[in-house]
Formats: structure tokens, C-alpha cells, sequence
């Protein structure tokens, strides 16, 4: 019986010990992944909220290095290559530090993304990149610091902060167009429908070579011998934006004929909405 008794002390301590009170942190982590294009975007962050202070200028003082959120520096990962304010930024994880002032910030894309903290002072060649962005003042309080990735393009984002009453973003570029041209250089050695339509519907896209577009979507098609509403629509567009409106009114007629017969009204629409626009309806 006793020593069942001191068993049970035991594991009463053993259980009191381990034992933790668990609580929400002050300013809890987060994590955004977006896609820009083609490249990956992870932001990795801690979120203070104002709490009824007075955030910039007392909290985060001005002039002064800033983690650019709580407990850890902020790290932002680029999949590829890509441009900040038109410096080259290689792939690969940063830390986002910032010295915010009234009017601008200095936003500080840094090699070494590890730490607690922002660093006493920057090792210059460490700095990957550094540009000046100004603060716009918003009409209402964000409580809680928000990064984002906005204004979503082919061809690059926004890196957003909003914190308190101020907003700043940080435009970027990536490498879309280069990897996008160099996939179809490689594959049209050998490309099939596939590639042929992809790469024509990209150059109608982004308002590349529409000849070269024409080209490749005519090679598609020859490859098809039962084409789509939807295939066909596109067909006509390139047709229709190098010039060739007959041939587009042709395209388009097919298009709107096989989308009727499959009740699809969305390209039943568009189809009529660009015969009209051609002056064939």
C-alpha cells in the first residue's frame, strides 16, 4: 500500500512539473505564400497589435533600425531572381528591416535573416537592397501590423505594410517573362498543341509579337482536329489583334456556334459581344 502511495506522489508531481498554462502570445506569428507569376513569395512575420499606443514615433521610434514586426526579424523567401525599386535581389530568404520616418521608410532587404532582433548597425554588404518608400496616411486605425502581397501582376506585386494610421508598399518585379520565353524556346523544338496554344495565348496576354502568336496558334489548331468553343475563341482574339477581322469573324462564328450547342452562356456572350464589336452582328 505504500508503495502504491508514493506512486501516485509521484506521478502527481511528475504531472504538476510538466504541466504548462498555455496562453495567446502578445504578437502571434504569421505566414503569407503567394504566388507572383511564376515565383513563390513567403513572408514569414510577428504581428504586435497598438494596443492604445502610440505606435511610430514612441514604440517604434523614427531614425532607428526596425525588426519590422515582434519577437524575430521578419524574413521574406524569393523562389527566383527578381527586381526591388530596379536592384537585382537574388533567390533566396531576407530579412526585411526598415528605419521608418514620418514621411518615408527605408526599407532594408538583408542577407542575414536570423535573429531576435534588428542588428546594432548594418553591415553594408549584407544590404542585397535598399529603397526609399513614402507613407501614406490612412483614414482609419489598422490595429494589428498587416504585411501583404498586392496589386498581383504577370510581372511583379506590392509588398504592403499597414500598421497604426500609415501604409507603405514596396513594388517588385520577377523574372516571368524571361522564364516563361525561355520554356517556350526550349519546348518548341519538339512543342505540341499544348505548348503551341500556351505560348500563343500568353503572347496575346502580355501584348508580345502577335504575328509570332498567329504563327503558333494556327500550328495548335492544325494539330486539333475537333477544336473548342474555347480554343476557338482564342483563335479569333489573336486573329482580331493582328488585324485579320475576317478571319477572326470566322473563328468566332465557329466559336459561338459550339458554344450554343453546349449551352456554355458565358462564350455564347463574349462571342456575340465581339461580332458586334466587329460589325458582323
Amino acid at each position: 500500500m505504500k508503495k502504491i502511495t508514493l506512486m501516485m506522489i509521484a506521478l502527481a508531481l511528475t504531472i504538476s512539473v510538466n504541466a504548462q498554462v498555455q496562453t495567446p502570445a502578445p504578437s502571434p506569428a504569421s505566414k503569407i505564400e503567394q504566388k507572383v507569376g511564376l515565383t513563390d513569395v513567403t513572408i514569414e512575420y510577428s504581428r504586435p497589435s497598438v494596443k492604445g499606443r502610440t505606435v511610430f514615433g514612441d514604440l517604434v521610434p523614427y531614425g532607428k533600425l526596425w525588426r519590422t514586426g515582434a519577437n524575430y526579424r521578419t524574413k521574406v523567401t524569393f523562389s527566383d531572381d527578381v527586381s526591388i525599386d530596379g536592384k537585382a535581389v537574388r533567390a533566396g530568404s531576407y530579412g526585411i528591416l526598415t528605419i521608418p520616418q514620418a514621411e518615408s521608410w527605408d526599407i532594408i532587404f538583408y542577407t542575414d535573416h536570423n535573429g531576435g532582433g534588428a542588428p546594432a548597425e548594418l553591415d553594408e554588404s549584407k544590404v542585397a537592397a535598399r529603397v526609399t518608400a513614402e507613407v501614406y496616411p490612412l483614414p482609419f486605425s489598422v490595429e494589428t501590423f498587416t504585411i501583404s502581397v498586392s496589386n498581383l501582376k504577370n510581372s511583379g506585386a506590392t509588398l504592403d505594410f499597414y500598421w497604426e494610421n500609415a501604409y507603405v508598399g514596396v513594388p517588385f518585379a520577377v523574372p516571368t517573362d524571361k522564364i516563361v520565353s525561355e520554356s517556350i524556346t526550349s519546348v518548341m523544338s519538339g512543342p505540341g498543341f499544348n505548348d503551341y496554344f500556351a505560348a500563343a495565348t500568353y503572347y496575346l496576354s502580355e501584348g508580345k509579337d502577335i504575328n509570332k502568336a498567329k504563327e503558333w496558334i494556327d500550328k495548335a489548331m492544325s494539330m486539333n482536329d475537333n477544336p473548342r468553343f474555347w480554343q476557338l475563341r482564342q483563335q479569333s482574339l489573336i486573329y482580331a489583334k493582328a488585324g485579320d477581322k475576317t478571319g477572326a469573324i470566322e473563328l468566332a462564328k465557329k466559336s459561338l456556334a459550339d458554344a450554343e450547342k453546349s449551352e456554355n452562356d458565358d462564350y455564347i456572350k463574349m462571342n456575340k459581344d465581339s461580332l458586334k464589336e466587329w460589325g458582323a452582328l
